[in-house]
């Protein structure tokens, strides 16, 4: 499905008030990880800046055992010291990556701000190699957009 449908999508779901936050994340994790094939798991860490870890809040995708993580450790934790974007085309050819299961091959990360402070991330794995494009990038970045509204 082409992002632009899938915005329409993404802001019917944020924008159900009668559910809660957590509750609507996973709705999203789940329409992109049914909509675009090489999402193979999607997941909103937020961060807890006093203990210095990221913690699973929503998912679509297998259970993973990383449910917090150390900032600084893996993708995810060089996505909350770092603030930008993370791309990785191959896990294999990173030193610092925590795998979550054998099948995946690439990995997106996107920080989530609000209020100019990084607060979490979105967190995509993919077990086809190189998929994410700008395209992606861009789209992720207006999801956490809409996710920030709704904290």
């Amino acid at each position: 499905m082409p992002f632009e449908a899938l915005k329409a999508k993404v802001s019917t779901i944020l924008n159900n008030s009668s559910e809660s936050a957590e509750s609507r994340m996973t709705e999203v994790c789940e329409l992109l990880q049914s909509s675009i094939g090489y999402y193979n798991w999607v997941g909103f860490y937020f961060a807890n800046h006093e203990e210095r870890t990221l913690h699973l809040k929503a998912f679509a995708g297998e259970p993973t055992d990383h449910t917090v993580i150390p900032f600084g450790k893996g993708i995810c934790g060089q996505v909350a010291e770092r603030n930008e974007n993370f791309v990785v085309p191959d896990v294999k050819a990173q030193n610092n990556y925590i795998a979550c299961s054998m099948f995946v091959k690439a990995e997106i990360v996107i920080p989530l701000f609000k209020d100019g402070k990084n607060i979490g991330q979105i967190d995509i794995d993919s077990h086809t190699e190189d998929p994410f494009s700008v395209e992606d990038e861009r789209f992720l970045e207006w999801v956490n957009e809409q996710v920030a509204e709704i904290l």
